[in-house]
């Protein structure tokens, strides 16, 4: 903490604010039960606090989940740097990627309900027209695009080659002679225009747009907005009731939303015409708005270790049937992440979650991470009843890589817990 800021907020003010004095009050173990064993909050507090020291990243929030308990959720640093209001631990912040597992939830209440299939063709239930110029015909590949693909990001489409549509706002307004940034239809429009880069279900190629179209399946077929359905059929039975999308503009951030920042403050052209100019690179570079279903939300960890520990709840009080749990995490089938000899790959991307089988016992580690400017995120739930999520309102732009040091600074945390309490911080938040 810089000497200024300091000064205008003593330690006990922060540390109050933060959320860190409710979890000493709350009867939390000593600090230190020796070398490397740790109470909760010294082993995770730890890493988390070096994790962003390192990288000069303004502020975070954490939650962490044992058995369905929430037994840590802290918040550090500043949630507005400006303004020196420290992050506390029901803060909202873009999760972006993360907003992925939600949709593919959604989706399996759909399925569940009789009113979709895996195998479902997405291009014919939504009846969007492509966008085609000259003489172009519609790829025909594109009718047989499942939601299985979809979710399993299999669709025919690879950002590595055509880039990511999610991110062409003003091209693809220029095109359809719309009102940038262009929006969900007019991005599926376009789209659907285009060839598809490989043929559908033959290997990954991670797709935000297959997520954008999964939300408008869910809009198509509940009748409701993604939002609406997601808020009713999702979390509300969760008791998640913070959640919302998040907007593009920074004069629009939520009640309780961060401030977003980058390491150098750079600035970009706007894609908002009634916004044109350089703005801050998290505020109008990009259309948050239109990546709804694959990176708009906003929530806090508590939110996050919430919807964990309801996917973890046993089959009588699971947020979805044994079957649709199955078919969640089950591998996409061959030749999707099989190796040489066909055997099956050491991790793979199920339906919104990366999985890595643990044992010989049917566990796994289940997770997400997401990113965006000025945003960097990750849920994780471990084989052995162990969840976390951690938000930060700054993404690393060098070459280091976060996703993996945060990784593997939690899971090292977590094994240097001595003593894990018996406490459920759920019932107070």
């Amino acid at each position: 903490m810089h000497p200024k800021h300091r000064a205008a907020l003593s330690r006990r003010r922060f540390l109050a604010q933060s959320g860190f004095l409710t979890a000493v009050l709350a009867g939390w173990p000593g600090p230190c039960f020796g070398k490397d064993r740790l109470s909760v909050a010294a082993a995770f507090d730890r890493e988390v606090e070096a994790f962003m020291a390192e990288r000069k990243v303004p502020g975070g929030a954490l939650a962490v989940v044992r058995d369905r308990k929430l037994v840590h959720a802290r918040g550090y640093g500043w949630g507005d740097r400006e303004r020196q209001e420290p992050v506390i631990p029901g803060a909202l912040f873009r999760i972006a990627s993360i907003s992925k597992p939600f949709t593919s939830a959604a989706i399996f209440k759909l399925i569940e309900g009789g009113r979709l299939q895996l195998e479902t063709p997405v291009f014919d239930l939504l009846q969007i027209e492509p966008f085609l110029e000259k003489n172009a015909k519609p790829d025909p590949r594109l009718r047989t695009v499942t939601i299985r693909q979809c979710l399993q990001h299999t669709g025919g489409w690879d950002r590595a080659i055509s880039s990511d549509p999610m991110f062409q706002s003003q091209k693809i307004a220029r095109a359809l002679d719309v009102p940038s940034p262009a929006r969900q239809a007019d991005i599926i429009r376009y789209v659907f225009g285009r060839p598809l880069n490989f043929d559908p279900g033959t290997r990954y190629a991670y797709s935000n747009f297959g997520y954008c179209v999964l939300g408008r399946v869910i809009e198509k077929v509940s009748g409701l907005s993604y939002e609406q359905y997601v808020r009713r059929e999702l979390l509300k039975p969760m008791g998640i009731g913070s959640m919302r999308l998040g907007a593009s503009l920074e004069h629009l951030r939520a009640a309780g939303e961060v401030k977003y920042y980058t390491p150098r403050n750079r600035k970009g052209r706007s894609v908002f015409a009634g916004s044109p100019g350089r703005v801050p690179v998290p505020y109008g570079t990009f259309c948050l708005e239109a990546m709804d279903s694959h990176g708009g939300w906003l929530a806090s960890a508590i939110d996050l270790a919430r919807f964990a520990a309801a996917l973890d709840a046993p089959p009588a009080e699971n947020c979805l049937r044994d079957e649709s749990r199955r078919a969640l995490y089950a591998p996409p089938p061959a030749p999707v992440s099989r190796e040489t000899g066909g055997s099956l790959a050491a991790h793979y991307y199920a339906c919104g979650w990366g999985v890595r089988p643990v044992g010989r016992e049917g566990k796994a580690n289940y997770w997400h991470a997401g990113s965006l400017p000025g945003t960097y995120t990750l849920l994780v739930r471990r084989w052995d009843g162990l969840s976390w999520a951690v938000l930060f309102n700054q993404r690393s732009e060098d070459n280091k890589t976060p996703d993996g040091a945060i990784d593997a600074a939690l899971h090292r945390a977590a094994d240097a817990v001595a003593e894990w309490p018996d406490q459920d911080l759920f019932v107070t938040r």
